[in-house]
Parts: C-alpha cells; sequence; structure tokens
C-alpha cells in the first residue's frame, strides 16, 4: 500500500539498535496533514489526494490559497498532491499523523536542498585547480567547429537549491507522541526544510537459497581442504 506525509526537517543525529550499533538517522516532524483535496478518476482522469502542512494565520496567505484551504477547514502554507492506490478512502478534512509510517518501511524524500549561491567551477563541479588559470573552467573545446559551448559542460554558475530525491531510506522509529519519524542516512535540505515522504517505487528482491541444495563454492576459505593438515588425513 502506498503512503505518502508531510513533514519538516528536526535534523541529524545517531541512535543505537538492539545489538548496540550506531545509526545515523535524520529526525523528521511528520504531520498532522490534512486532505485539502481529492481528486477522482471520473473527474479528473486520475485519483490523487492534496495534502497541506503547516497551519498559518490567514493574512499570511493569499485569498485563492486561503480558499482553497479551507475547504478543509484550516489554512495551510505547504500543498503537496500525491497519486495513492486508497485515495479513494481518503476524504476532505482527514488528517493523516506519523503513524501512516511504520519501522521496516522504505520511503522516498523529496526537498529542496541547500542553497549556495553563484560558486565557481572548481567547486560547483569538482575537478583541479590548473596553473595557468587558477581556478577557471580552462578550455572547453574548438573554436571552428562546432563554434559553440554544448549544455551541461562544467562551468561556474547556481549551486544547490534544487528538488533532490533520495530514495529507499528506510525508517528506523515513529514516535506517535512526538509526531517523529526517523530515517536512516542523509536528507535533502537545511534545518526546518519541509520535505515529502512517500512509499519507496524500488523493489528490493531478497534471494533467498533453496534447501538441501548442497552447492558448495571452492572459492570460499570454509570449503579449502589442506591435505597436509592432520585433520583432513583423519577424515
Amino acid at each position: 500500500m502506498e503512503k505518502a506525509i508531510i513533514g519538516k526537517k528536526v535534523g541529524m543525529t545517531q541512535i543505537f539498535d538492539e545489538a548496540g550499533k550506531v545509526i545515523p538517522v535524520t529526525v523528521i516532524q511528520a504531520g498532522p496533514c490534512t486532505v485539502v483535496q481529492k481528486k477522482t478518476v471520473e473527474k479528473d482522469g486520475y485519483a490523487a489526494v492534496q495534502l497541506g502542512f503547516e497551519e498559518v494565520p490567514e493574512k499570511k496567505l493569499s485569498k485563492p490559497e486561503a480558499g482553497h484551504s479551507k475547504k478543509a477547514g484550516k489554512c495551510l502554507r505547504v500543498l503537496k498532491e500525491f497519486k495513492l492506490d486508497k485515495a479513494d478512502e481518503l476524504n476532505v478534512g482527514d488528517q493523516l499523523t506519523a503513524t501512516v509510517f511504520a519501522p521496516g518501511d522504505r520511503v522516498d524524500i523529496t526537498g529542496i536542498s541547500k542553497g549556495h549561491g553563484y560558486q565557481g567551477a572548481v567547486k560547483r563541479c569538482g575537478g583541479h585547480v590548473q596553473k595557468k588559470v587558477h581556478r577557471h573552467s580552462g578550455s572547453m573545446g574548438s573554436s571552428t567547429d562546432p563554434s559553440r559551448i554544448f549544455k551541461g559542460h562544467n562551468g561556474a554558475g547556481q549551486m544547490g537549491n534544487e528538488q533532490v530525491t533520495v530514495i529507499n531510506l528506510d525508517v528506523v522509529q515513529v514516535d506517535e507522541e512526538l509526531g517523529v519519524i526517523a530515517v536512516r542516512g542523509a536528507v535533502p535540505g537545511p534545518r526546518g526544510g519541509v520535505v515529502a515522504l512517500r512509499t519507496s517505487t524500488k523493489k528490493i528482491a531478497v534471494k533467498q537459497a533453496a534447501e538441501g541444495s548442497g552447492r558448495v563454492n571452492p572459492q570460499k576459505q570454509s570449503a579449502r581442504v589442506n591435505p597436509q593438515k592432520a585433520s583432513a588425513r583423519n577424515k
């Protein structure tokens, strides 16, 4: 079942599992989110729900935004649409909390990366500092043909401040009382940035060895037998 929620990045920390191993996690204040709009196949051609997050005073929204959010009974600043399998079961005004996800779930998280402003070619694209051109890009190609620079070439420009999606992160903990979700690994964006969580689109196939196959890999150390050892001669 596909699930989704909007949240706010709190920051990173580390927790310990039952075996005592350290797990680096990102703490996300997930929800509460309110269903602001419901889209159906008959009316819109597809099934989806629009979730609203972060209630604000009405004066902080434009009149069209406030009028749209008031259908759910609240003035919400952040609106995001999600195509879910069971979107038909949700209605306008319903609330979603952090408990929609459970430990062990895999999620894709989308956020706006940290903005670094206008940066040079070395910091923005990597590479070595050359003596003749210092921290500039250097030569970019011939002049006669094609007489231009192809798009996407390394160079100076705006760095960061773009939408980034990190896929297949696993949920480590869910705190119902505080409404937070702890996700293993890093999440794009600064502290306080808005992020969207949804069920991961990546499927992981778990390989299981057939019972009684009796296969032995001769390359493994455990399969090698030294005939010079006494333990091997006594067998």
